[in-house]
């Protein structure tokens, strides 16, 4: 066998050499990137908490103004009033509430329908077209949602409907419905198309139509999917602002009526934070108190929306 030139030998210990440093800085950065993606995630934990510390805090300077008696119970929302003010949080939490029910009258039927073309009927070149087209209504800006709320399906509304006034309820409750219909469409049509195949053949082969096979088979078997994407519909719903606060109007009244003129929650935050109230004042904090009570209703669906996954969520 014929020996190694010295140059030969000295090439082989050059790509050794070379061949360490690259694990070594291999190994830097294995161990680099796991305190680097720790890092990321202590930011995402970390400003949660600062959110919620900075609504608590803030909180409770409100409520040594104002008792949480009357916060939870009285039935009037007139923090400008000129004498001491009246601070129940029923009319603001009763405009929220019947926006978001319009909105879920509208979204759950359309976007559970659109789940089910899309899953059962649509062949593949349908649901390419329309799918995406469909979550582009997720995209829009919800300040342009509001001026369309206004200025195109108000002056419809008030066509069927004499009595409704220029802001209302129904409107925005309908086109927030419509801004939330991709997400119903969306996740449901996902776990619609999550149920196997097997299960849809075996129901067609004992004879059941196709529609049978739609709501007898595939709906119950994703159930947890599609509820827990009208929870989280919801949840959009409660959180919505811009949409209530071009066409819902500022008026916090306790009633039911979707003609009248409403104040949501997040509408009243947006209309103090332009600058209505000074800087500590009663006023100032009661956005807190508002904000903080919007945050439990946003936790409390989204609790609801994972405990409604785990619980009927079917492994296939």
């Amino acid at each position: 066998m014929a020996l190694l030139k010295s140059s030969d030998t000295f090439s082989v210990q050059e790509m050794i050499q070379e061949k360490k440093q690259k694990k070594n800085a291999g190994n830097i950065i294995e161990k680099l990137v796991p305190w680097l993606l720790l890092l990321t995630a202590a930011v995402s934990v970390l400003t949660t908490i600062g959110i919620v510390m900075t609504l608590i805090v803030e909180t409770f300077i409100f409520f040594d103004k104002v008792s949480i008696g009357e916060f939870l119970t009285a039935q009037k929302w007139y923090p400008f009033s000129e004498s001491q003010g009246s601070y129940g949080i029923l009319p603001l939490v009763s405009g929220t509430l019947k926006v978001t029910a319009i909105a879920v009258i509208v979204a759950v039927p359309i976007g559970l329908a659109s789940a089910i073309f899309l899953s059962e009927y649509a062949s593949d070149r349908t649901r390419r077209i329309i799918k995406p087209v469909l979550e582009v209504l997720a995209g829009i800006p919800t300040i342009v949602y509001g001026f369309f709320a206004l200025t195109f399906v108000t002056p419809i509304l008030r066509d069927i409907i004499p009595s409704l006034e220029i802001f209302n309820a129904l409107s925005p409750g309908i086109v927030i419905g419509i801004m939330i219909t991709p997400m119903i469409a969306s996740l449901s049509e996902d776990a619609m198309s999550s149920v196997p195949r097997a299960m849809r053949e075996g129901a067609l082969a004992m004879g059941s139509t196709k529609l049978e096979v739609a709501f007898k088979v595939v709906l119950p078997a994703a159930l947890s999917g599609i509820i827990a994407s009208v929870v989280l519909a919801v949840s959009r719903a409660i959180g919505e602002t811009m949409i209530v606060a071009v066409a819902g109007g500022s008026t916090p009244n306790l009633s039911w009526d979707v003609t009248n003129s409403i104040q949501t929650m997040t509408a009243y935050i947006v209309q103090v934070s332009q600058g209505d109230a000074g800087y500590g004042t009663t006023i100032y904090y009661s956005i807190y108190a508002v904000g903080f009570t919007l945050f439990l209703f946003t936790l409390v669906m989204n609790l609801f929306a994972q405990f409604i996954s785990r619980r009927f969520r079917e492994e296939y």
